[in-house]
């Protein structure tokens, strides 16, 4: 998604989702990685850990492809799908050792996704940003599909269970330029939010970047005083990457912007 929004945003003038501010929009760019490859942690777990989940995903996905697959036919890809999928969650990082850290950063998640959107009805303010639609691309399989996060989701917020079904469809918002967020401005739930990014999200990604640049065959690191533990992650190691070249460009007065209100949060941590 986060190629396929920038190639848009040079193709299309208007109805941007990336904030015409340098420091908000790394912000932004920030906030919709950590949708990317921090929330798709839960999505996998939840739907390769749980019985209920595996046999509704491996069941149903075969036949999101061909529908008139006959039903002999689709067995052993129903049985491939379920096994290649439960493989790669050492991929992604779910195991006995991570997956209760997932689950408690889950639910803060949709606890404090839930404050903020009771005072805004986006991330980045009145109008989305592409870091909405990170997490809305996550939270489309957790309330959308699996049984298991659904339930959980609904319980903790229908605030939030309600948001992913409104960002379905936003072609009647007419946005304008006054409905960004203020960096200066920046609501207490956003920053309790990017203090969430800087207990999991922020560790692990560089403990994982600096095991690819290695070579190592195991990525370590401390999440919440917890050890995590998982497979190397390339493509994550390159999402460091792109995110230190995007704050290395901002011009001095953005980067102190964002320095400010980074401060503290551990966010800092993954630029400096």
């Amino acid at each position: 998604s986060t190629p396929l929004i920038r190639r848009f945003e040079a193709a299309f003038s208007e109805r941007s989702v990336i904030p015409p501010d340098p420091a908000l929009a790394f912000v932004n760019e920030l906030l919709e990685d950590f949708g990317d490859e921090w929330l798709t942690k839960a999505m996998f777990h939840y739907r390769w850990t749980y019985p209920e989940d595996i046999e509704k995903a491996r069941n149903v996905l075969v036949f999101s492809q061909n529908p008139s697959i006959p039903d002999e036919a689709a067995a052993p890809f129903q049985k491939a799908i379920g096994e290649r999928q439960i493989e790669r969650l050492r991929v992604v990082g779910s195991n006995e050792v991570t997956g209760p850290v997932i689950e408690e950063s889950y639910r803060r998640i949709v606890t404090l996704l839930d404050a903020h959107l009771a005072g805004s009805p986006y991330l980045m303010g009145r109008r989305p940003g592409s870091c909405d639609f990170a997490f809305f691309g996550q939270l489309t399989a957790l309330v959308g599909f699996d049984p298991t996060p659904s339930a959980l989701t609904l319980d903790l917020s229908s605030r939030v269970y309600a948001w992913v079904g409104r960002m379905e469809d936003l072609s009647g918002l007419e946005p304008s330029e006054e409905a960004w967020v203020r960096i200066e401005e920046f609501p207490e739930t956003l920053k309790a939010l990017l203090l969430e990014v800087g207990r999991g999200y922020v560790p692990v990604m560089r403990a994982n970047a600096q095991a690819v640049s290695k070579g190592a065959s195991e990525v370590t690191a401390t999440v919440e005083g917890e050890r995590w533990v998982q497979a190397p992650f390339p493509y994550q190691a390159k999402c460091v990457g792109w995110l230190r070249d995007s704050y290395a460009a901002l011009p001095s007065e953005s980067k102190t912007r964002v320095d400010r209100l980074l401060a503290g949060t551990g966010c800092e941590a993954l630029v400096s």
